[in-house]
């Protein structure tokens, strides 16, 4: 089961932020146990999504981390706050203004470097620090021993799991964002790492050099094919076809009116195709943005030597980049 858990917890994400249908006046109410449960499933997900890229739970303890496991920082932070208000609300004040001198991980930052600012909002991470003070959050084989090997007192993650009650399996656009999200989260890690240790300009080679074969790699390990396409491609490689552009234009006019923009599946007969939006944070800017403010000199010339019909710059934070496009056989008791 373990290998379905970040599928199922997507599967509760969109279960519960779906509208019920119910009869025209009739209001729907969640008391407050459902509504906490409710946010901790999406504290997970977006734990998952957005923190694991640096703070991964998987990594070794060595020189590969771009950052402390996830329970490393629960860990401190327990340890100053003892109240669930003023542990969440400690978490919220660093992640929105992560000086340095603020930090309770002073070891960390030694070794990894200062948290870079994150462009989360304030709801998204008081539920994230939510669901890490009530729940228990996955923990390195190794964290145990080195915990105990700088001098703190015995910490044990007593917090009962977030566990489904339901078994329901399941459908293709879940398994396929895990497909997506896996890939991502290999690829953010390596680029995070490379900007932490090298530079923007490394991570432009890390990406030219290692980019394909790592998400050929990933397509490997999920017997997928996975792609990121885009209509302005850096790569002539990554150049959507006719298909994969209107799917994006669709994203693009969701983003543009602020509807949501749920993933695509379609049914092709023993495969199953999956389209999801790529969406720039301020991360992506460094390679992808205004050559005239956000892209260095150094970048643009690399830009200029490796990739000389590059479309991908001039973006801003939260357009549509691309999609991801997965297709993938069908399995058996899946749901659509």
């Amino acid at each position: 089961m373990e290998r379905w858990s970040l599928i199922m917890i997507i599967m509760v994400f969109f279960s519960t932020s779906c509208k019920q249908h119910k009869a025209e006046g009739e209001k729907v109410e969640m008391n407050t146990d459902s509504l906490r449960v409710a946010n901790a499933f999406e504290g997970k997900k977006l734990m998952e999504q957005k923190c694991y890229l640096c703070h991964s739970p998987t990594a070794p303890e060595n020189a590969e981390r771009v950052g402390p496991p996830m329970i490393a920082v629960k860990a401190h932070y327990k340890q100053e706050f003892t109240t669930r208000e003023a542990f969440i609300d400690s978490i919220i004040a660093f992640v929105l203004n992560p000086k340095q001198n603020r930090t309770k991980l002073k070891g960390a930052v030694k070794r990894f470097g200062p948290m870079p600012m994150a462009l989360y909002n304030k709801e998204e991470i008081e539920k994230i620090a939510a669901y890490m003070y009530d729940y228990q959050v996955e923990e390195p084989q190794w964290f145990e021993e080195h915990w105990s090997s700088h001098g703190f007192p015995p910490y044990t993650n007593t917090e009962q799991p977030l566990l489904l009650t339901d078994a329901e399996k399941p459908t293709y656009a879940e398994i396929a964002m895990s497909y997506a999200l896996g890939t991502k989260q290999v690829l953010g890690a390596n680029l995070m790492g490379t900007i932490q240790k090298k530079g923007v300009p490394a991570a432009l080679t890390f990406c030219h050099e290692r980019a394909y074969p790592l998400t050929d790699s990933m397509s490997v390990a999920f017997s997928a094919k996975i792609k990121r396409v885009s209509d302005r491609p850096r790569n002539p490689k990554n150049k959507a076809n006719s298909i994969e552009e209107a799917h994006i234009q669709t994203f693009k006019q969701a983003l543009e009116q602020k509807t949501e923009m749920l993933p695509m599946v379609a049914d092709l007969g023993e495969e199953v195709q999956f389209y999801a939006p790529i969406i720039t944070n301020a991360m992506c800017l460094k390679c992808h943005g205004d050559t005239k403010t956000d892209v260095s000199l150094d970048v643009q010339n690399l830009l200029l030597e490796k990739y000389p019909n590059d479309k991908a710059t001039g973006y801003r934070i939260n357009e549509v980049r691309g999609i991801w496009s997965i297709t993938f056989d069908k399995q058996e008791n899946v749901k659509f």
